[in-house]
């Protein structure tokens, strides 16, 4: 079974590679069929929200199903920030690398402001497949929840990975394996749903 999934983040590919490869789901990615298409405008207030926008805006450009992600860190002693902003929290442009560096920095600068606050906190991934007319055939949603660290620690993942401390395995998502984290994440959940809804339902 093929899959088209609509984004140019190598991170967020080679997750999906090693959730849904195992499925028996190949993955290809916009960079693989054209990557001169122009990036829809994300302006839905909810994950979900511009998860549909990217999906069927693809899917109209390219006359093909396509599979779209929308996903970012909730924290709730910033009243559920960065959110659906998450990516460019820190108005940062460039290399991921640097901006993922920006975003980390910030959100702890913010949680500092505010002194001893619980540091809850959650990674939120929705999924949308739609048809090749745009129409939505399937939405999912997964969380991944644990703590903001003090500090960033581990080299795996990417993102806000750093940061989320997760209790009961004491260490970051940053310092798990890709099986680890893939186990327990928001994006491994989705996945797995999404792949239990194709394998009912191929396209």
């Amino acid at each position: 079974m093929k899959l088209l999934v609509a984004t140019t983040n190598p991170n967020k590919v080679k997750e999906l590679l090693e959730l849904l490869t195992p499925l028996g789901i190949q993955v290809s990615d916009l960079a693989s069929v054209a990557a001169d298409i122009a990036e829809p405008v994300e302006n839905a207030d909810s994950f979900e929200g511009n998860a549909r926008i990217k999906a069927q805006a693809y899917a109209a450009a390219l006359g093909m199903p396509c599979l779209a992600e929308d996903s970012g860190l909730e924290v709730d002693a910033l009243g559920g920030a960065p959110g659906v902003h998450s990516a460019r929290y820190a108005g940062v442009d460039g290399m991921r690398v640097h901006r993922d560096q920006a975003n980390n920095d910030k959100l702890l600068r913010e949680l500092a402001r505010l002194g001893a606050v619980d540091r809850s906190a959650c990674f939120v991934c929705a999924m949308c497949l739609v048809d090749a007319q745009g129409r939505v055939l399937f939405e999912t949603r997964g969380t991944y929840a644990g703590v903001i660290a003090g500090q960033p620690r581990g080299k795996s993942g990417f993102g806000y990975d750093p940061l989320l401390f997760i209790p009961e395995l004491g260490l970051t998502s940053a310092e798990l394996t890709s099986e680890q984290k893939n186990a327990r994440s928001h994006r491994g959940q989705a996945a797995r749903a999404l792949a239990s809804w194709l394998a009912a339902h191929p396209l």
